[in-house]
Formats: structure tokens, sequence, C-alpha cells
């Protein structure tokens, strides 16, 4: 027989086709000579390899059927997926564990229960990883030994976005939040207002959501990680002010010496000077020194006991000028007040108060208001109203109120000041006013024309004149260039009394015309100047058809140059100018009903 094997056993040529029942030579790796003729192997050789590699085929082909399903009696959080392949136990978890996946997780927070969605907290189960190592092919013994003993029991795996659910647990528990409310005292009508403390609460959102993230979805519901935060001002703290300050502060009136008189400030008159503020975890009273000592003077008014100066006063009896006297006061050093009136206020016995008492002089003295008083008529104006019973009205209103006003030397009248707002329950009407260029109605219309008369009145005195605000389009009653409007609160005329003496004014309504007079102590003679006209404009044609349409007649737009010229004895010694501006008056056709605000005219 041939030797076809080399030393090392390996095959050396083919020897092509054998015929006969046996096995070819390559059919295994030992030729099947006779055992004497293969030096050095057993005979039961062949048949323990067999057997190894039937039972190694065993193995493998178990491991090769077993890789494709789960293990028998596995159950993954109590849902059963045993025999089960990978694709099929997935969708059981999802089915299984759907209930408690898509349950909400509440939260309670002190009592109080929040609801979080999963989705919205980035709470997942993830089904890969839970499953992972059951399936798939292995010849590791211990998971061959696993896979077919069975009975595995697992958590199912999560998937958690942890700043997801950080927000959301934010999110949800803040309305379950409180902050802590501070103890606090305060005044109110001379009585003790409190406010108790109240602790917050405010949750441990990381420490929750751990708690979350480790539990679910075999938990839904937790209980939140909190902190309770304690207010700076407790109620022993409210206790002390009550007891040591503020119940003192209210028990009972305290009675003010000033001098040889005394009166009486309740606490409801003098607890609103008092404020409560913290101290170093303490309440305090803060008193305003200022709100006080005003109290107390306003209750030594009532009582009599403080009495304010009186101004002398110039007035007309008749046409001729007088003065009633002016009286020097009694007041109280609102200085020595704050002081002595706490002690008095926290005080549990006597309860009283000395204050020093002061002199009080007026501003306007008699023998001031005699060396001033008016000596004879320094200039007049008068101007024509149309006719128009309303706004007449309202400049016989108007006119009364100026009437008799005295302005001192060196002081500052203020038309706006003295008649105050024009409003129905003062009598005055809905009359023509100029508003953005247009008439409409309102109340107190017409009362420019007598601030317009005051104001020439005071042009021809040679007072200095502070302010005023020519009407926006001519009005052919008025003098051209020299007219004021006015209206509430801020388009005002003003002048300043510069003269040698005190003016008092005179203005009244005779017919159709209304005039001021002003008396005082002539230092001026006066004459005015006019430019011609200049940056002449013509007005356009507007057919109105809306509510409260005022029809107007037109007028051109132009500039022109006031002077006044002063002169003493007869010769001049200064002169001084102003520009007045006026916009078109246009052509306003009313086609609808008629009905506003704005400057009077």
């Amino acid at each position: 027989m041939r030797d076809d094997y080399d030393v090392d056993g390996a095959v050396a040529d083919d020897p092509g086709p054998r015929h006969g029942a046996g096995p070819r030579e390559d059919d295994v790796f030992w030729e099947t000579a006779p055992a004497a003729e293969r030096p050095g192997r057993a005979p039961g050789c062949v048949a323990v390899l067999a057997g190894i590699a039937l039972l190694a085929g065993l193995y493998v082909g178990l491991a090769l059927l077993g890789g494709d399903r789960v293990p028998r009696d596995t159950r993954i959080s109590g849902v059963a997926v045993g025999g089960m392949t990978h694709d099929e136990a997935k969708q059981a978890l999802r089915d299984g564990l759907a209930d408690r996946v898509d349950a909400p997780v509440t939260v309670d927070v002190d009592g109080k229960r929040v609801r979080i969605d999963p989705d919205e907290a980035g709470l997942a189960i993830d089904t890969e990883a839970s499953l992972s190592g059951l399936t798939g092919f292995s010849l590791a013994p211990a998971d061959l030994w696993h896979h077919y003993r069975g009975g595995v029991r697992r958590d199912i795996e999560t998937r958690i976005d942890e700043q997801t659910l950080t927000d959301a647990v934010e999110k949800r528990t803040a309305s379950a939040e409180r902050r802590s409310v501070d103890g606090a005292v305060r005044f109110s009508g001379g009585k003790v207002v409190t406010t108790q403390p109240v602790e917050g609460l405010s949750v441990d959102t990381t420490a929750t959501r751990d708690r979350i993230a480790e539990g679910w979805p075999a938990v839904n519901s937790f209980t939140a990680t909190t902190e309770v935060t304690r207010p700076r001002i407790g109620k022993e703290a409210v206790d002390a002010f009550v007891r040591d300050v503020a119940e003192r502060v209210v028990s009972g009136p305290v009675t003010i010496r000033a001098g040889a008189r005394s009166f009486q400030v309740q606490p409801a008159e003098v607890t609103p000077a008092l404020s409560v503020e913290e101290e170093g975890g303490a309440l305090g009273a803060r008193v305003d020194d200022k709100k006080l000592a005003a109290a107390v003077v306003a209750a030594g008014e009532r009582a009599g006991v403080v009495r304010p100066a009186q101004d002398a006063t110039v007035a007309f009896t008749g046409r001729t000028p007088t003065v009633t006297p002016s009286k020097v006061g009694h007041g109280i050093d609102r200085a020595s007040v704050s002081k002595s009136v706490w002690r008095a206020m926290t005080d549990t016995g006597a309860r009283t108060a000395r204050v020093r008492v002061t002199r009080l002089e007026p501003e306007l003295t008699t023998a001031q208001a005699k060396a001033d008083l008016p000596k004879e008529k320094i200039s007049t104006f008068t101007t024509y109203m149309p006719p128009n019973p309303p706004r007449t009205e309202n400049i016989v209103i108007a006119a009364r109120t100026l009437d008799g006003t005295y302005v001192p030397r060196g002081k500052t009248l203020s038309l706006n000041a003295v008649l105050g707002e024009r409003t129905a329950a003062k009598g005055y009407n809905k009359a023509p006013v100029i508003n953005a260029g247009r008439l409409t109605n309102s109340y107190g219309g017409g009362i420019s024309q007598l601030s317009t008369t005051l104001f020439n009145a005071v042009f021809f005195s040679g007072a200095k004149i502070e302010e005023f605000h020519p009407h926006s389009f001519y009005i052919s009653r008025y003098p051209e260039g020299r007219e004021a409007t006015i209206s509430w609160p801020d388009v005002d005329n003003r002048f300043t009394n510069d003269t040698k003496g005190g003016i008092l004014v005179r203005s009244f309504v005779s017919g159709n015309a209304v005039t001021v007079e002003l008396w005082g102590t002539k230092t001026w003679d006066v004459k005015a100047t006019k430019s011609p006209r200049r940056n002449i404009r013509q007005p356009k044609r507007i057919v109105d058809r809306s509510p409260g349409c005022v029809p107007q007649s037109p007028s051109e737009g132009f500039e022109v140059t006031i002077g006044r010229i002063f002169s003493r004895d007869g010769k001049q010694v200064r002169t001084s100018s102003f520009v007045t501006r006026y916009i078109p008056e246009d052509h306003v056709v009313c086609a609808g009903p008629t009905g506003g605000g704005g400057s009077s005219d």
C-alpha cells in the first residue's frame, strides 16, 4: 500500500478514485490502513474522537437553537417574555408596561399632589437594553446553562434625560412651593395691624429628580424632597414689638404742652408719621419728623393753641384801596416736636410732651401793605364780546373771580391759579374754544377774552410779562398781536409786579364789554408799536360732516412784531418786543351735527 502522507500527516498527492464500499482515503484525517500498519495510534482513538465531535456538534446545535429565543420562564418587571423571539419580547414589554409607562408621575409636595407627564419629563423604557444577553448565539457554558435552565427575573431598563426631568420637576412643583412671609406690624387709623409670619417651602429639585429616576416606572407616585424656609421676622419679634412699642403708641392721646397752654393729639393723628422696619431680625419704629410735627401743629391749630399769622389784605372799599391789618401768629418750633412727642407716645405714664412756642410773622405786614397801597389806576383795557350768552356767562364768572386780586411787589400772578379748573360745578358753560386750529366746545369757552383783556392791562402798566400764548389764529375782536389764550392747566397767563407799589386788580363785565383795571403806583408810561404783517398765508376751505363740527370764517395767517416803549417823565428809558405768529383760520363748513376741549377764544 502506498504511503500517501508526508511526515506531518498531510496528504502527499491525490491517489484518485477508489472502488469498493469503504470510505475514501481523504474522508478522514488518517488513512484506513490496519492498526498494525499505523504506529502510535490506539484502536479506540477513532471512537473517542468521533464521540467528541458528536458532542461538539450537539453543543453547537443547542447554542444555535437557543440563541433565537428568550430563555423560558423569563419575566422583566413582571412581564412574561420567555420563549419569545427578540422582537416579540420587545413588543411584549411595550404592551405589558404601557399602563405604567404612560401613566402620569405624581409628586406629593407637602400634601399637594402635582402631575408630571413622562414624555415631557424625558422618561422612557429601553427595551433593547432590557433584553441584552437574553438572545443571540453564545458558546459560553454559563450562558447556555442559564438559557435552558430559564427563570430569569429582571427589572426594565430606562432611558432618562436628566436635564429634561429636572426642568419638568422644577416647572410642575413650582406652584406647590410657597415663599416665607415675614411677620410685620403697621398702624392704620390709630390701630395696630399685624401680619403673622408664615414658613416657606421649597423643593429640592435634584433630590426629587433622583428619586423619580431611580423608582420609575415600577413606582409612579413619589414624595418630593422639600426644605422649610423660615421667615426673617418671626412671631417672637412681632409679639415683642406690639407689646413694647405699638400698643403703647395707640393706648391713648398725648398731651402737648405749648407754653402756658396745652392740647391733645390722638393716636390716629400721629401714627401716619410712623413706619415699622426690620432691624437685625427685630422690628423697630421709624419716625418721620416732618409728618409728626405737621400732625402736632395741625392738632394745635384745631385746638386754637397754634394760630397762623395772617397777612395784611388790600381790597377796594367802594373804589378806594384799603388795608386790613396783618396779625402775628403763634406756632410750634417743629424741631422740638419729634423727640419729645415720641418719648411721650411710648410712655406708660403721664404721656405728656413739652414743645417750644414760636412767634409767626406775616409775610405781608400792615406796614408793607400801607407803604405799597395802590394810589391810582395805572392801566385799563376793555374788549367787546360777541352775542353768545353761555360764553358771556363764563366771562362774568371768571371776571368776578379775578376781581380784587392783590399782587404785592415782587410777586407773580398766575391767571390759572386764580381761576382754577373751569368746570360745570363752578357754573361754567360749554362754549367755543380753539383746539389744534379748529373751533370746538368746552367748559369755560370764552375766558381767553378775559385773559387777553388782562394781558393788555399788564402790557400798558409796564409790569413784567412772564408767560402768555397768542391764539393759534387771529381773532379780529382782539388787538393784533397783543392777546393771550388760556387753558387748564398748562397754558397760562402770568406777570410779575416789578412796579413801585402793590397792584390791585379790578375786573368786571358791563353790557357787552369786559374791562380790567390795574391799580397801583404809576411807574411807566407805555406805548405800543406794531410792525406790518409778513409771511402771509391763505386759509383752506374744509367741509366737515363729523359730529361736533363748529363752523369757522376764514382769515389769513401772518407774523407781526409788537413793541413796548417805556418812558418816565417824558423820556424814553427802554424798549422791548416780541413776535406773534398766526396760522391761517380755515374756512370750515359744517354738514352734520355740531358739538370739544382746548384753549378758550
